[in-house]
């Protein structure tokens, strides 16, 4: 069942807090708090859909194998302030503050 989001309607017209319930997409919209009676209006949020943006496709894209072979160089932290490079050939193998 999906999550839908709604927000309680104050009786001066603010918008009060927001809450969570799980309905059937077939049951009609609420127009009262489950619990208090209160007024309610459903609040519309953008569905996250995995894809392009899921944070799997960001950990490929950002691998140590793909940025090398896009031209990149990645270092990784090994300790404080100093960095070791795991990825490309350009520049220095370590970098730290002492040089």
């Amino acid at each position: 069942m999906p999550v839908y989001t709604y927000q309680i309607l104050k009786d001066d017209g603010s918008a009060g807090e927001t809450f969570e319930v799980f309905r059937k997409m077939s049951d009609p919209p609420l127009m009262l708090h489950p619990e208090t009676g209160e007024k309610v209006t459903r609040v519309y949020t953008p569905i996250h859909i995995a894809g392009m943006t899921s944070s799997l496709h960001s950990k490929t894209l950002l691998n140590d194998k793909n940025l090398e072979k896009s031209g990149f160089t990645a270092y990784r932290r090994n300790g404080k302030g100093h960095y070791e490079r795991t990825a490309g050939s350009e520049g220095p193998e370590r970098l730290s503050p002492d040089g």
